[in-house]
């Protein structure tokens, strides 16, 4: 299953580690993760899933794929500015979040509306969010609560 992972640009230390721990947990069920491409939560994440032998997709506001952080596999250069958030939800099967601010929220808002499962990390308290405690936790929700066409590989 692909999994976008969604969060703030600019994280501090622990919310770091969480998101380096979403990637690996991701990675080590075999699910893909999606992102932003960029730092913060989507470095970390994709960071932890490249540790662990994982694939990575990084679908980029801007038109260059050298932009990438580090750890994606996979770039995908847009120019597309935020308007590609709706390209980051939609090329997962369900959404974590992690932290964020409002780029956070509009992918919040467009993966429900797509009717997308989120499990949410200290972010946005949304209807539809399931607030979970863990990395695990958040992986053990999307697996559960994604739709049968998400359980694709």
């Amino acid at each position: 299953m692909r999994v976008s992972v969604i969060g703030g640009s600019s994280i501090g230390a622990e919310t770091a580690a969480v998101a380096a721990e979403l990637g690996e947990r991701l990675a080590e069920r075999s699910h893909t993760v999606v992102c932003g491409g960029l730092g913060g939560v989507m470095e970390a994440a994709c960071r932890g899933a490249r540790e662990a032998n994982g694939e990575t997709i990084g679908i980029l506001p801007t038109d260059d794929r050298r932009d990438a952080n580090e750890h994606v596999t996979t770039p995908i250069a847009t120019g597309l500015g935020h308007a590609r958030n709706a390209l980051v939800v939609l090329n997962g099967d369900a959404a974590i979040a992690i932290d964020g601010s409002h780029g956070t929220l509009s992918e919040i808002g467009l993966a429900l509306a797509h009717g997308r499962a989120v499990a949410g990390l200290d972010t946005h308290d949304v209807a539809g969010v399931e607030a979970v405690e863990s990395p695990v936790a958040a992986v053990d929700y999307v697996e559960d609560h994604a739709g049968e066409t998400g359980r694709r590989a």
